[in-house]
């Protein structure tokens, strides 16, 4: 039987914020160094994708892929990127949410074409259909044994994607990617490339963002805006859902595979993007500045301070607190090194826990009544650790704020959310959520509150996270599997 302090660490541990599947980058850019460029541009999208990352660069002639396990800066340096020669390259950084975190699920995948070519291929996202794709893949007369999914390169539903592309690539990857893009449901955002041509294509929900830019001798399409800022590349336009995008020698061209759908993830404004980034024309920090005003408006209290876990917690903490005349202060250090680690704790490391991640800075906080504004609650064990090292301390008192609704319903479409059964909020009320954490008092933002900050139409936004509301059908085997009713007939 475990120790008190061994399963605390555990669960804490587990009890990790909400984490969107894969960062994804591609540039075509004849006399430019494209290794580096996509180098950098992973850098910034680090946050999306901390388990693996990978790129592969074309000559013309040949894809060449090096990945492997860990951060970009891990499995990258000078010899590697100065050996990956090109003109057009394909990116990625992966957490897994389907598929092991293995060395073989490291995107992009790659695959010999029917012409003889190569295909390399990075996917950010989670398909609902994979079944039908493998059925559909089983049926191809490729002249070949088609590989179950446990022998592929990749047991993710990327590996199916990759592997049709290539069985269907006989008049071009082009043509290939027509046939089965409008196939495709769920998530994605593609970063794709043969030898000589660089495509991106987005779901027709755009459910995760994937833009578009410029620079002097070519282009880029990276998940987000920031990878195009820390290159120096110009933001052009987003990668409408349902388009895909050509890039060659010929220029860019764009060809829509599906009619428009629009239900981009509000979570991606809550907490998945970079605050520097812009999605729907708004820059991320800016939104979840608002949602700190309007979590002030609906949720005030008397208090003397207002303090955010970091990162991710502090413009809503700052909106906050500019709304509730409440002073704003740092009351919480953050190591920003601690992250995915294969050492085994010892028991003294065990018993710090949370004070791995962050420490209180007792100086500012000893005797303050506290409004800590955290993005979100999914099972509750960093909030309820907080608390208690809060008050541990010496604050007088602690009301958590919540920037976004309660988690009722899982994720399918590629942010790795606890199943029904293990989400916190499905099976208690706000007050008994309260009594779990310790805390003096607890507010969530409303979803009619969370919406309006967005400056987004609710129509277009999925909200499934909070409200059950998913835009694309949930297949009854996957329903299943996440702990959803399913309702037969």
């Amino acid at each position: 039987m475990p120790d008190v302090a061994s399963d605390e660490f555990d669960q804490l541990q587990a009890d990790h914020p909400p984490r969107d599947a894969c960062g994804v980058f591609g540039v075509w850019a004849p006399g430019e160094e494209v290794a580096k460029l996509t180098y950098f541009g992973l850098f910034a999208l680090q946050h999306r994708g901390q388990e693996s990352a990978g790129m592969a660069v074309s000559n013309g002639q040949r894809i060449m892929v090096v990945k492997d396990m860990g951060l970009v800066s891990q499995v990258f340096d000078e010899p590697a990127l100065s050996s990956l020669q090109g003109y057009l390259a394909v990116g990625h950084c992966r957490y897994s949410t389907t598929g092991a975190s293995t060395w073989g699920n490291a995107q992009p995948t790659f695959r010999a074409t029917a012409t003889d070519g190569g295909l390399a291929l990075g996917h950010n996202g989670n398909l609902t259909n994979t079944d039908e794709l493998e059925a559909w893949l089983a049926g191809q007369n490729t002249g070949q044994v088609v590989p179950r999914k446990d022998r592929m390169d990749s047991t993710s539903d990327t590996a199916i994607l990759t592997a049709l592309l290539s069985a269907l690539s006989a008049d071009g990857l082009e043509s290939a990617a027509l046939t089965v893009l409008p196939r495709l449901l769920g998530a994605f955002c593609l970063v794709f490339c043969d030898e000589k041509s660089l495509f991106a294509a987005r779901d027709p929900q755009g459910i995760h963002p994937l833009v578009l830019g410029r620079l002097e001798r070519g282009w880029v399409v990276a998940s987000e805006t920031a990878a195009l800022d820390i290159i120096g590349a110009t933001f052009i336009r987003e990668v409408e859902p349902g388009e895909l995008v050509t890039i060659d020698a010929d220029g860019l061209r764009s060809q829509r595979f599906a009619a428009a759908e629009p239900r981009g993830c509000v979570f991606e404004y809550v907490y998945l993007a970079r605050p520097d980034s812009l999605i729907a024309g708004r820059r991320v920090h800016t939104v979840r500045t608002e949602i700190g005003r309007t979590l002030a408006m609906e949720a005030p209290t008397d208090a003397d301070l207002v303090i955010p876990t970091p990162e991710s917690g502090t413009p809503s903490a700052i909106g906050y607190a500019e709304a509730s005349g409440i002073p704003y202060g740092q009351g919480l250090v953050k190591n920003s090194y601690v992250g995915r680690t294969f050492i085994e704790p010892s028991q003294t490391i065990r018993q710090l826990g949370i004070r791995l991640k962050l420490n209180p800075l007792r100086d500012v906080i000893e005797g303050k009544r506290l409004v800590v504004v955290d993005d979100s609650i999914v099972r509750g064990n960093t909030q309820r650790a907080l608390v208690r090292m809060l008050r541990e301390a010496g604050a007088a008192e602690v009301h958590v704020r919540i920037a976004s609704p309660p988690v009722l319903w899982p994720c399918y479409f590629g942010i790795d959310f606890a199943t029904r059964a293990e989400l916190i909020a499905p099976g208690l009320e706000v007050e008994e959520i309260r009594r779990s954490l310790g805390a003096d008092s607890l507010d969530y933002i409303s979803l009619e509150g969370l919406v309006a900050s967005t400056g987004v139409a609710r129509r277009r936004l999925c909200t499934a996270c909070f409200d059950g509301d998913y835009p694309v059908p949930i297949p009854a085997g996957r329903a299943r599997h996440l702990g959803l009713e399913v309702v037969d007939g």
